[in-house]
């Protein structure tokens, strides 16, 4: 199990559709569990607590090195994609939403209507689908599976353009797993990182979710269309994801529409 966010070990396949699967399973590499006597009685004395207690702080100390030694390991991981891209003039945006918020669509909509070269990193813990969406939208993608994995890493992503080989001054979008937790902690080399809410998921997401909105260059308010029918307040919103990063741009779209899609691709330039 994933100490920092405590997601599954994953069993990752990096796949180009329609080319032959990476078939090389490779997890997290940084799972770690520890037991726990089940025929320990509980009905000591306050002696007993104490040692409890000691051995408590001890897990968590033990816990939160490891955590460190994870994201450390990670980061640097990180560094080497960003440093791969930069020398290759890529911009790599790192997508984060929940499931169903409209990233795949918005990404359709992006390969139509910029002239850019794109290409896109899928992340879903199952399935092909949305690397196939993106393939029949005109641009390179591969799916990365996570399988129980909640989230990204820089390993994955690494593995995932050694594969895509994207264009020289392309950009390179990376749809992390659907998830408003964990994706936010991990850097995956990345330019920019973007969060897509919906409206139809409700306008108090920042306040719910704050570690999403605190590290987000960009906050998509997608599925605008649909404001005529959710109680949505976009300005509550706003100033909530403002309050806890107050350097975040708002960008209100319709990925469905295409309703001021122009402002999303004028951020991208």
């Amino acid at each position: 199990m994933c100490s920092t966010c405590g997601c599954g070990e994953a069993d990752v396949r990096v796949t180009t559709p329609g080319a032959a699967s990476d078939a090389a399973g490779h997890g997290h590499g940084h799972g770690h569990g520890h037991g726990h006597d089940e025929n320990h009685s509980h009905d000591e004395s306050h002696s007993h607590d104490h040692v409890h207690l000691e051995q408590d702080d001890e897990l968590r100390t033990h816990t939160l090195e490891l955590e460190v030694a994870v994201l450390a390991k990670n980061d640097g991981l990180a560094a080497r994609n960003r440093a791969w891209l930069a020398e290759r003039r890529i911009t790599a945006l790192n997508l984060m939403s929940s499931p169903g918020a409209g990233k795949t669509t918005l990404l359709e909509r992006t390969i139509a209507a910029t002239d850019r070269a794109v290409s896109v990193i899928e992340g879903d813990q199952e399935t092909l689908f949305d690397a196939e969406r993106i393939r029949k939208a005109g641009a390179r993608a591969v799916q990365v599976n996570t399988g129980a994995g909640c989230h990204l890493d820089a390993t994955m992503v690494s593995r995932a353009l050694e594969q895509l080989r994207p264009e020289r001054d392309s950009i390179v979008f990376i749809e992390n797993v659907g998830n408003l937790v964990c994706p936010a902690l991990f850097d995956l080399g990345e330019l920019r990182k973007v969060v897509v809410i919906s409206v139809t998921e409700g306008d108090d997401k920042p306040l719910k979710y704050p570690h999403m909105f605190a590290a987000a260059d960009l906050v998509v308010i997608n599925k605008t269309d649909l404001l005529p029918y959710v109680d949505f307040d976009m300005e509550r919103l706003t100033v909530d994801a403002r309050k806890l990063n107050p350097l975040v741009q708002v960008v209100p779209v319709s990925a469905k529409t295409g309703e001021n899609l122009d402002a999303w691709l004028t951020w991208l330039t």
